[in-house]
C-alpha cells in the first residue's frame, strides 16, 4: 500500500453548458507511485516529482 505524502488539493472548476447551466467539477491530481531505495511505496504528484528530480540534478 502506498503512502500519500503530497499536500496538494484538487482544483475546482465550473463547467458551463450551452444552456448556461453551471456545475462544479473537480480536477484531480496526477498521482504517481514512486519507490525509494528501501522499496517503500509513496504516492506523489507528478509536478512535485519533477521538481524533486530537478533539485537532485542541481545538487549532484
Amino acid at each position: 500500500m502506498a503512502i500519500n505524502i503530497t499536500n496538494r488539493k484538487p482544483n475546482v472548476k465550473n463547467l458551463c453548458s450551452h444552456a448556461n447551466n453551471k456545475t462544479k467539477k473537480k480536477q484531480g491530481l496526477n498521482l504517481v507511485v514512486v519507490r525509494d531505495v528501501t522499496g517503500k511505496k509513496y504516492r506523489i504528484s507528478a509536478k512535485e516529482l519533477r521538481t524533486l528530480k530537478k533539485d537532485q540534478k542541481v545538487e549532484a
